[in-house]
């Protein structure tokens, strides 16, 4: 009697330490779940708080910043190493349009005093015969005035470019390129004969 009292009290505890420990397995479980719950939502909110809100007009006032003063629509938009590419672009130009303006002006005067009567121009040198001939000056003067308006519209060029440029990576930084939602190539290898499989996919989180 003793040896079956001792024996139902022994598997009685068992059973009731195995409901234990299942409960508490449960519990690490449903914790543990909670915790991965919990992470994913500090990771989301984490993502949409670095994700730049919407700003409609920032495209037309970046354009607007560097129509004013060029670059200055890049810095608006934190792209700083554009500056010195603007500026150097825009003050090439104007360089070789105040070169070629110099010199078709020197050369139209030149002519003007030869037309005139005088022979004391730079281009004439101290012979009877002028270094340059007259019809040399006109030829010159038609290729620096070529040079002069296609330097000018380089310029205006690179100008409108750097409006362009301003906007267009305003409005680039609007777009969510966050992880959330991806459109990207994979590679799958087959386990049956190995070869690769060349997929796309599209994924899409909530």
């Amino acid at each position: 009697m003793k040896t079956r009292f001792f024996y139902i009290t022994f598997f009685v505890i068992l059973s009731i330490q195995s409901t234990f420990s299942q409960e508490n397995e449960e519990l690490k479980v449903t914790t543990e779940k909670v915790a991965v719950k919990k992470k994913k939502k500090e990771k989301k909110k984490e993502k949409k708080s670095k994700i730049r809100p919407y700003e409609p007009l920032a495209p037309a006032r970046a354009a607007f910043y560097s129509a004013i003063i060029p670059g200055l629509g890049q810095a608006y938009t934190k792209k700083y190493w554009k500056i010195p590419i603007v500026y150097a672009a825009l003050g090439t130009g104007i360089y070789f349009y105040t070169s070629n303006n110099d010199n078709y002006n020197r050369l139209r005067d030149a002519y003007k005093r030869r037309l005139a009567g005088f022979t004391d121009d730079e281009f004439y040198g101290s012979g009877t015969t002028p270094r340059i001939s007259n019809e040399q000056l006109i030829s010159l003067q038609d290729r620096y005035r070529r040079e002069k308006e296609l330097s000018l519209l380089l310029t205006v060029g690179m100008y409108l470019l750097n409006i362009v440029d301003a906007n267009v990576t305003a409005h680039l930084m609007q777009y969510n390129i966050t992880d959330d939602l991806s459109f990207k190539p994979k590679l799958n290898i087959n386990e049956f004969d190995y070869k690769p499989n060349y997929v796309m996919s599209l994924n899409y989180s909530f």
